[in-house]
């Protein structure tokens, strides 16, 4: 059984560009519902000050975080405008193809730190009634 994936990045949202901001991750995101089956789930979550946003991606496998990056990424450099991305953590076994384009992007909207964390212990309940 593959092992899942989730990746979480943090970024400051640049000034005056909120709403901006908000209208591009809804695209985004919607897109990624249309043609990114493989995902479990992309969400997008703003702080009480709507000064930084954290998006979270639940990946079933590193396939699909692979998939998300060559369907997605072409997406990602319209966004250098509107956050400076502070740091990207991947909890899972990515390979080193995506730890590269992941780094690539950091770097494109950063300069973010990147972290790989490797599971220790634990274990994923997908499908859980009423966790939309």
């Amino acid at each position: 059984m593959s092992e899942s994936l989730i990746i979480i990045d943090t970024s400051e949202v640049q000034e005056g560009r909120l709403e901006d901001l908000k209208t591009a991750m809804e695209k985004l995101a919607a897109f990624a519902e249309e043609n990114e089956p493989q995902m479990v789930a992309y969400r997008v979550y703003l702080n009480e000050d709507e000064n930084r946003v954290t998006v979270i991606q639940v990946h079933a496998d590193a396939a699909s975080a692979e998939f998300h990056m060559s369907v997605g990424g072409p997406a990602f450099p319209g966004f250098a405008d509107l956050v400076r991305m502070v740091e990207l953590n991947i909890y899972g076994r990515p390979g080193p193809d995506l730890v590269e384009k992941l780094q690539q992007k950091a770097r494109m909207l950063g300069p973010a730190t990147v972290a790989v964390h490797t599971l220790s212990a634990g274990f994923t309940r997908f499908g859980v009634p009423g966790s939309r």
